[in-house]
């Protein structure tokens, strides 16, 4: 059973966390910028004294935070990663693709290869630099210009012409299985700004998607896709960072909020789903351009 509180995090503030996480995560809002934010807006010193040092509990924490974010993402998606992994063993048996499914699969590989070497080679550089609530708070209003100048930019006729030259749905936007493999890799690129506090992974993947002629639908379903994958391998890679002695103090804490992110995961992308079927990334570029000046002129 959590005492009701320790020197470093209350079960109130675990749970707080881990809900925002999970809805932060898949909003193309950026969780880690929404996660250095709050604490300092809403006073808890606690949890601010030790965001920014190089090696606390803050780490072995949020590594928790982004394993429950996966594993809602499992839970929603687990019929489509059963078929997605069933077509990549299919495809090494007879050393060919054929279906859709079979190159989705090797979409995501391609996708998730510059993602996982960016991420190891300058997560601890991003997380260290910008894990202030002023610098994310800056980063959120450009994560927000970036939604928006995506989303206006996918109506203009070079875009269309690329989506029906490649194939195109009947409403417009290209069909997500004829991307090619280098078009893939570079959504991973994009993906990768989101080690950078205040920059959305799941908001560059659309974008970037946007970019190359998928529609808001599938553009947002290759982005859950595709951050389950890294987002749970990111959590594996640094789970010493729990069991270690930096994990002292904060292991149940991390584990309730783990529970409270995959619960408002599961939620979310359930929302998202749906939304993005008619839905775009106006309002979430709206928010994140308001809600950041107003921490910039906070945190001033």
């Amino acid at each position: 059973m959590l005492p009701i509180a320790s020197s470093l995090i209350t079960t109130f503030q675990a749970i707080v966390l881990g809900a925002l996480q999970g809805v932060s995560e898949l909003f193309p809002i950026s969780s880690l910028g929404h996660t250095v934010i709050f604490p300092n807006l809403f006073g808890w010193g606690n949890i601010v004294k030790w965001q920014s040092q190089p090696e606390s509990p803050w780490l072995a924490f949020i590594v928790m935070l982004h394993v429950g974010s996966a594993v809602g993402l499992l839970i929603y998606f687990w019929r489509d990663w059963v078929e997605i992994v069933k077509a990549f063993f299919a495809t090494l048996g007879k050393r060919r693709v054929e279906t859709s499914t079979e190159r989705l699969a090797w979409l995501i590989i391609c996708a998730s290869i510059p993602t996982g070497i960016l991420g190891i080679a300058l997560e601890h550089v991003a997380r260290v630099a910008t894990a202030t609530p002023e610098i994310a708070s800056v980063f959120l209003v450009v994560n927000g210009l970036v939604l928006f100048t995506a989303q206006r930019l996918a109506t203009r006729q070079e875009v269309r012409s690329l989506a029906r030259r490649e194939g195109a749905k009947r409403d417009g936007g290209r069909v997500l299985e004829t991307l090619e493999y280098r078009e893939a890799a570079g959504l991973g690129v994009a993906q990768s700004g989101g080690l950078i506090a205040g920059i959305s992974r799941d908001g560059m993947v659309m974008a970037a998607g946007l970019a190359r002629g998928l529609d808001n639908a599938d553009a947002a379903r290759f982005s859950f896709l595709l951050a389950t994958p890294i987002i749970l391998a990111a959590g594996l890679y640094k789970l010493p960072d729990l069991t270690g002695s930096n994990g002292n103090g904060v292991r149940g804490y991390a584990l309730l909020a783990a529970v409270a992110a995959a619960v408002a995961a599961v939620f979310t992308v359930h929302f998202l789903s749906r939304y993005f079927k008619r839905g775009n990334l106006i309002p979430f570029a709206v928010y994140c351009v308001v809600f950041g000046l107003a921490m910039v002129i906070y945190n001033a």
